[in-house]
């Protein structure tokens, strides 16, 4: 016995009551009402907004990753040698790294504080500890730029075509009383389009909702390596100081803790 599908048995159904209708998505285009259309639209622009946003991330987040890859390797050397200026200098030239950033700011700090220090007490760490966490506050929230847009994206477009979908299958049902006919044919047609209002919202969705996970995975990647980078740069102070003989700062950095 041949494998009957229920597109098989519509078809029938739709001959054997004479309807003629055409399930390809230009035509439901064409027969869908104001509302439908409207939905469509909207769901239409959330769509390019967020596929706006996952391209601007994906290049944003691989350059500044290899931005401070370039960075921390050439941390490494200079930091031995007590190079804090070129490092800095080394930092504003590679620019878009959240390791740059945060460092950067860090390696300015220190070196404006050992200048201070010679006219007046002053506690260089602490400065750079707090130097650190305004720096990771304010980088933290530029990577996280666009994400809640997505996530808001992801969670709403499935109701926007849902809402589109029941406009749509109301009109058909009125449709129907309206004509007094109540076979398969004069509605099929009608629940069909207003359906498809609801698969276009979940191929918003779909997508919107997994680059947000892998996005979100990607900034905690992120501040893990903020903070590693941080905790270590600062310990490399802190026994800049003790050699020196001075007094390290108690206080740690929200990187550190």
């Amino acid at each position: 016995m041949p494998f009957v599908t229920f597109e098989t048995i519509h078809r029938a159904i739709l001959a054997a009551e004479g309807g003629q209708v055409s399930f390809r998505l230009a035509d439901m285009w064409l027969k869908m009402g104001p509302f439908a259309r409207a939905i469509a639209g909207v769901l239409a622009v959330m769509s390019v907004y967020s596929l706006a946003v996952m391209a601007e991330r994906l290049v944003a987040y691989a350059r500044a990753g290899k931005a401070s890859r370039l960075f921390a390797a050439r941390l490494g050397e200079l930091l031995p040698a007590g190079k804090y200026q070129e490092a800095a200098d080394l930092a504003k030239a590679l620019g878009r790294g959240h390791l740059t950033r945060v460092l950067g700011l860090a390696l300015e700090e220190w070196e404006r504080g050992r200048r201070a220090r010679e006219t007046a007490e002053l506690d260089v760490v602490a400065a750079v500890n707090r130097s650190i966490e305004r720096s990771s506050i304010r980088t933290i929230a530029d990577l996280r730029r666009g994400l809640g847009a997505l996530a808001t994206i992801g969670s709403t477009a499935p109701f926007v075509g849902l809402l589109g979908t029941v406009a749509g299958i109301m009109s058909a049902f009125e449709a129907m009383a309206a004509t007094g006919s109540g076979g398969l044919a004069s509605v099929s047609a009608g629940i069909a389009e207003a359906l498809v209002t609801t698969a276009f919202g979940l191929l918003v969705a779909i997508p919107a909702v997994m680059m947000f996970n892998h996005l979100t995975g990607r900034v905690e990647d992120m501040e893990v390596d903020i903070n590693d980078a941080a905790t270590e740069l600062v310990d490399h102070f802190i026994k800049q100081e003790q050699a020196a003989g001075g007094k390290p700062a108690p206080a740690r950095s929200s990187a550190e803790r």
